[in-house]
């Protein structure tokens, strides 16, 4: 048998040692292969004469205990936190086995005796893309019994929106169902995850400890996650200069966009087309002295984060959230305030959901006035996370640069402009300003293997910054197979972002078709999927010919919509029902050629 097609189900070996024993042969050449299976014909034959019985492997009565690791991750936060848990298992001398839930076969579930999970919530309550197969399959009448595994779940998600951490509870649930016991119990993490991922890391490890025998502390299958420590990550960033923030759209656009040029210098960072770059902010002064006002605090007073000590302007500047809030928040104000309106409010979850995602803490002080200290405040914001933009450049043409396409987010309440964090620092930067920066991979955006392959790419407003990157490419690669955009925004005259690269791209035959939806040049507004429903027929041809196809941009409404218009094609084009039309893009996603980067 081939070791290529050698698998646990087809052998005495556990998966954890049919892995180690394919990494193994490939570092051997012919004859090093041949005295190897001499050796343990010998060693087989010895075990055998001392046990006078049936000729058996050691390893098949007694085989090394595995710990499986499965990161299901939408931002990257999922996969870190479970390669860190990999390091430590392997630091304490057992055996791991570190996956994507996405690499993971499903079948190879029912051989698995413990399982550790870290699996993060994407929009409504969904599972992130890479979990999706997983999930899908526990919930299925397909899913066998598991009375001897045994598991502990990590939830990842965002109290702010209503499903918080659904699809780790639907682990949890699932498992405890199919028989499997649990070792700790499901913890549950909010935006602000550190410190309750590294108890339950602890945890664990303890856990684990009378359930599995040290052995050589050896790790399998660890490329598609990679636990050697990068020069820079989200602990530990680079300081680059900022080269150029340039605004794309026009002097009449009611958006902000802008391209921003980032030098990446000696640093050495490398990244792929589909990863995103992860950006460290700081809080604008306007706002940190508006809140400062309000509150009546002074800037110069000294607070506590951790064990540092610094004043409350440096801490509310540079460690705090201050543009967006979390349920927790307003209900916390609302006890301060007494505010009988915000404690109606906090009562009702959707209220608060839509309070939540409409308002910043400079409208809480401004509203529900508050009788503060500078160390409760600070207790009660969360710290600030860095935002993750998707890379709008290849390395292979622009080199030591990377670059961004950033929407201003902008809103007007009463009277007032209101600012995100980080897109109103990118758009304010001036040129040579430093910014802490670190790249975050994304292993389930990336362009087919073979550049041959067609690939058909949808990406109304910020959602193309990929795509340019996949243009850039592809433009560096001979004989690169065709590609499609679809592209949209609200008018062809002020927010046709990169309209010369598409014409250019399109004029040397990299970019194949160019579908555009300029949703307010006409009275009946149009829309990227309406496009893809009037090219219904050559999407199928397309697809049906190995197309890959890219989803990039708003989660919440335009996705869901794109997914819809695709399965109507499939339907149609397909001669599918509902149920085949889902079953043949699920079939695309399982493999690789449904990709979606949205947000």
């Amino acid at each position: 048998m081939s070791l290529n097609v050698l698998s646990s189900q087809a052998s005495p070996l556990s998966q954890g040692q049919v892995d180690k024993l394919k990494q193994l042969s490939s570092e051997f050449n012919a004859i090093q292969l041949a005295w190897l299976g001499g050796y343990f014909t010998a060693s087989a034959e010895l075990g055998f004469a001392a046990q006078g019985g049936e000729p058996t492997l050691a390893s098949a009565s007694a085989p090394e205990q595995t710990i499986t690791i499965l990161y299901g991750s939408q931002t990257g936060n999922g996969r870190g936190i479970a390669t860190e848990l990999a390091e430590k298992v392997q630091a304490q001398g057992y055996s791991v086995n570190l996956q994507s839930m996405a690499d993971y076969k499903v079948r190879q579930l029912k051989q698995e005796t413990l399982l550790l999970a870290v699996v993060s919530t994407h929009g409504e309550g969904e599972a992130p893309d890479d979990a999706i197969e997983l999930h899908k399959f526990l919930a299925s009448k397909r899913a066998p019994r598991l009375e001897s595994l045994q598991y502990s779940v990590l939830a990842l998600g965002d109290s702010s929106y209503e499903f918080f951490c659904q699809t780790g509870k639907d682990f949890e649930q699932r498992l405890s169902d199919l028989g499997a016991k649990a070792i700790v119990p499901l913890t549950e993490c909010d935006v602000d995850y550190e410190s309750s991922a590294d108890a339950w890391q602890q945890q664990v490890l303890e856990a684990v400890k009378p359930l599995v025998a040290a052995s050589s502390a050896s790790v399998v299958n660890l490329a598609s996650a990679s636990t050697k420590s990068a020069t820079y990550s989200k602990q530990k960033p680079y300081t680059a200069e900022l080269l150029v923030s340039q605004k794309l759209t026009g002097r009449d656009s009611d958006r902000d966009v802008r391209h921003v040029e980032i030098d990446l210098g000696e640093s050495g960072l490398n990244y792929q087309v589909g990863d995103a770059l992860g950006v460290w902010f700081s809080n604008s002064d306007e706002l940190v002295k508006e809140i400062l006002s309000g509150l009546n605090l002074e800037s110069e007073l000294e607070v506590t984060l951790g064990e540092q000590n610094l004043p409350l302007w440096d801490a509310l500047k540079h460690k705090r959230e201050l543009t967006q809030l979390y349920p927790g928040l307003v209900q916390n104000w609302a006890q301060l305030s007494g505010s009988e309106s915000l404690q109606t409010l906090v009562e009702d979850k959707e209220q608060t959901r839509q309070f939540v995602l409409n308002h910043q803490l400079a409208d809480l002080v401004k509203q529900y006035p508050v009788d503060i200290t500078g160390f409760q405040l600070v207790e009660l914001l969360r710290p600030i996370t860095p935002r993750l933009y998707s890379i709008a450049s290849s390395q292979s043409e622009v080199e030591s640069e990377v670059h961004l396409t950033v929407a201003l987010v902008a809103q007007e309440r009463d009277g007032v402009q209101r600012f995100g964090g980080a897109s109103y620092f990118l758009a304010n930067a001036e040129e040579g300003s430093e910014v802490n920066i670190y790249v975050e991979p994304n292993q389930h955006f990336r362009l087919p293997k073979d550049p041959q392959t067609p690939v058909i790419m949808i990406g109304p407003g910020t959602g193309v910054a990929p795509f340019r990157a996949f243009m850039q490419e592809r433009a560096q690669q001979d004989n690169a197979g065709d590609a499609w955009l679809f592209f949209g925004n609200p008018h062809f005259e002020q927010d046709f972002l990169y309209q010369s690269e598409w014409q250019q791209y399109l004029s040397d035959g990299t970019l194949t078709r160019f579908d555009s939806a300029f949703s307010r040049d006409q009275q009946e507004k149009i829309y990227v999927q309406h496009r893809i429903a009037q090219r219904g027929e050559a999407i199928w041809q397309w697809l049906e010919k190995g197309a890959h196809i890219y989803i990039c941009g708003d989660a919440e409404r335009m996705a869901k919509d794109v997914h819809q218009a695709l399965i109507e094609l499939v339907k149609q084009y397909g001669d599918k029902d509902d149920e085949q039309a889902e079953q043949y893009l699920d079939s695309l996603r399982s493999d690789k050629r449904y990709q979606k980067d949205v947000y």
